[in-house]
């Protein structure tokens, strides 16, 4: 139902100008990496958390911009979550709801705020009360955006670093595809920060991600409950003629 407003937060275009946060974040862990190395360029990392920082340092900055401290203090509730369920969601609904008044408050006087997914997703549900005037319908909720929100971290931050973990260990594992991967992104960019366009020529590390997905997908299966009782109508099978598009109804 909110497909239309949500879509624009996630355009291509959109999401190109957030590729300097992304390098920003990387290059701040690499950093870290670099000191962590010994007198003869050696040392042994645990990168499980250091990918779990990245992907909630990204997810923070590209979600709420300048509010992006706010937004980490969000997921390390959530990293608590599962021990004190109740008490924690009130405390992240809280803090969400927080950071969405603050942003309505400055879009109402005018302030341009919509270089992240909260200021786009705002702007786009303002547009379309706009066009529609307030259908409950079309338009979403601040209680539907702490939704959303909440969606960004918990789907976007675990699934994330779950993959580049995998990543790393088959990497480890199959040290000749390490090598094309490396040779090839050196290739592509030298010595130069990763820009959009060349990130579409990195085929081997496309196929890495692609294989990675393939044999350890991050999520493996979806829980669904129906809340309400159906009832279904069985209706006898009718032979559709071959031309139709369906064989059977």
């Amino acid at each position: 139902m909110h497909r239309k407003i949500i879509n624009p937060a996630f355009h291509l275009e959109k999401l190109k100008v957030m590729l300097p946060i992304f390098l920003e974040c990387c290059d701040n862990m690499v950093s870290k990496w670099e000191g962590m190395l010994s007198s003869n360029d050696k040392c042994e990392i645990d990168v499980w958390p250091f990918l779990q920082n990245l992907t909630c340092d990204i997810i923070s900055r590209t979600a709420f911009g300048s509010s992006y401290e706010e937004g980490k203090r969000i997921t390390k509730c959530l990293h608590s979550r599962m021990v004190r369920m109740k008490r924690i969601d009130i405390d992240i609904r809280a803090s969400l709801k927080g950071i969405i008044n603050k942003r309505e408050n400055a879009i109402k006087v005018g302030e341009i705020l919509n270089n992240d997914l909260l200021g786009m997703l705002l702007e786009s549900n303002r547009m379309e009360i706009q066009e529609h005037g307030n259908n409950r319908n079309i338009a979403i909720t601040s209680q539907e955006v702490i939704e959303e929100c909440n969606a960004f971290y918990i789907a976007g931050q675990e699934t994330t670093s779950v993959l580049l973990v995998w990543t790393m260990v088959l990497l480890s594992r199959y040290p000749n595809w390490q090598a094309r991967a490396r040779e090839e992104v050196l290739h592509v960019f030298g010595n130069q920060k990763p820009d959009y366009n060349g990130l579409s020529h990195l085929k081997i590390v496309t196929m890495i991600l692609y294989e990675v997905l393939r044999l350890y997908p991050p999520l493996i299966y979806f829980a669904r409950a129906i809340k309400n009782d159906v009832m279904l109508r069985i209706v006898p099978h009718r032979v559709i003629h071959e031309h139709d598009k369906c064989l059977y109804s």
